[in-house]
């Protein structure tokens, strides 16, 4: 590709020859390779514009960076525009042409990873070649890969849409967090319609407030999706009337789901202890389904699912009878194991307030005996909710064993403590695999045991340092220890 080819995203108003050959893209010198134009990005930590001398050297073809941010002179061709993120984006939607033709994005706190992943097997059992794209990595046809960022970087992001459209995926869904829309990483991508499903306190470390938060998911409305595109929001959380008047006020078309929904209107739930039996009324219809999940917000979750389904053209009566065959995604309040005595033991990730609350009170119906926590918090992010999730598991849980999450560079002890003033009659063992034993080691006949916090993740990350360690299999291993 040439420069000229990207004159409208990187105007350089002729100073710069549109011959110019780009190889690739890069906003990490690590990864530069000779030819490539280099993005200048601030970031939280650091400053790309420091690294541009070390771009030249290295033989990036030009740099990209803010007004002002890097000295011209620096050896190479510098283009300058507002927002390089943005830029970076586009360009990589340039670069790596090609998108699974319908593709559709889900926002909010929690229920990104399950509605991503529900909306791909609902046109999947529809017959459509589908992808799904978030926290738990890439699943599609053929290729199911693990992952760690909820929203990818630009450039790998647009990669892997090419490729999967070269691999004849036509539907696409993938999660949008709060830091991919603020950063610009979903620029560039096409489209077709948008979910929402709730809003709480998460990211606080990142956003100044809860308002900015939603602001941020918001850009997936306002900017995004083009007008008139379909705009499914879940009708029955607190931020769902400032989301709804969000996407009216984009010019998108709204439909809303839920108790409170008037497109997937939620009419009765029963709720057993793995599945649930939802009657759901659309356009004067009403459907009968038998959910094989549990949980008040897997209906939620699967509710707008279904909504983007319909929403992007799949029949309703084919969107909502696929709801019966659908599988949680991993580390989802997943059954990952039974004692000998019946007591279940469930993994979530619920790492922030509303998630826990939603987990304990979701295992609450089934539960004869006692319900039973183990959770922690991460270090280097919001240290406020950590009393608040304390007090959740206080009131919600009969026991409460408080351990590390991922601390990172933080004392664990500290933040152990910081939960343990809210609920101060809870156990405290440090060690996850330990506190994990001592869960399963108590668990009688009629009890409930939920690990949360970790979910899917392989890793814990402590002092800087990642170490393998997965809750699926700390508890498969305890139970296998205790002769289950």
């Amino acid at each position: 590709m040439n420069l000229g080819e990207l004159a409208d995203i990187l105007p350089h108003g002729g100073a710069l020859s549109d011959d110019m050959q780009i190889s690739g893209l890069s906003s990490d010198t690590r990864q530069l390779s000779d030819g490539d134009l280099f993005f200048a990005l601030a970031g939280a930590k650091a400053d790309g514009a420091a690294f541009a001398a070390e771009a030249a050297r290295q033989g990036a073809a030009a740099i990209v960076a803010r007004p002002g941010a890097v000295d011209t002179d620096i050896g190479v061709p510098v283009v300058e525009v507002e927002d390089p993120r943005r830029a970076l984006a586009l360009t990589a939607a340039r670069l790596y042409a090609g998108q699974p033709a319908t593709m559709a994005a889900v926002t909010g706190t929690s229920g990104k990873t399950s509605v991503a992943s529900f909306t791909r097997q609902i046109w999947q059992t529809a017959g459509l070649a589908a992808a799904a794209i978030g926290t738990t990595g890439v699943v599609a046809p053929g290729r199911e890969e693990y992952g760690e960022l909820t929203t990818p970087d630009p450039i790998s992001l647009h990669r892997l849409l090419k490729e999967l459209a070269e691999a004849g995926v036509t539907h696409g869904a993938m999660e949008a967090s709060s830091h991919g829309l603020d950063q610009r990483r979903l620029d560039g991508v096409r489209l077709a319609a948008g979910g929402f499903t709730n809003l709480g306190r998460d990211h606080m470390d990142y956003h100044p407030t809860v308002e900015h938060y939603h602001r941020a998911k918001m850009r997936l409305f306002d900017t995004l999706l083009p007008k008139g595109a379909p705009a499914v929001v879940f009708a029955d959380d607190a931020w769902s009337e400032a989301t709804e008047k969000a996407v009216r006020d984009a010019g998108l078309n709204l439909f809303t789901v839920g108790r409170k929904g008037t497109f997937l209107t939620l009419k009765r739930v029963e709720h057993e202890r793995h599945r649930q039996r939802a009657e759901v009324e659309h356009e004067g219809v009403i459907h009968e389904i038998d959910l094989p999940l549990a949980g008040d917000f897997q209906v939620s979750n699967a509710l707008v699912a279904a909504g983007l389904a319909i929403a992007t053209g799949l029949a309703a009566d084919k969107a909502l009878a696929a709801l019966e065959h659908l599988k949680g995604a991993s580390g989802r309040l997943e059954l990952v194991g039974t004692a000998e005595n019946g007591a279940q033991c469930y993994v979530d990730y619920s790492h922030k307030p509303e998630a826990l609350e939603n987990v304990l009170l979701a295992v609450r119906p089934f539960t004869t005996g006692r319900v039973i926590v183990v959770f922690g918090c991460g270090g280097d992010r919001d240290r406020l909710k950590r009393p608040i999730m304390g007090e959740i598991a206080g009131r919600l849980a009969d026991v409460v064993i408080v351990t590390d999450d991922n601390p990172r560079s933080e004392d664990p002890a500290a933040i152990r403590a910081a939960i343990m003033e809210a609920v101060p009659t809870a156990t405290e063992i440090g060690d996850r695999r330990e506190a994990i034993r001592a869960a399963i080691a108590m668990l009688e006949t009629g009890d409930t045991l939920v690990v949360a916090g970790k979910g899917h993740e392989v890793g814990q990350e402590i002092a800087g340092r990642k170490h393998h360690f997965s809750d699926h299999e700390e508890v498969r291993q305890a139970l296998k220890e205790k002769g289950a």
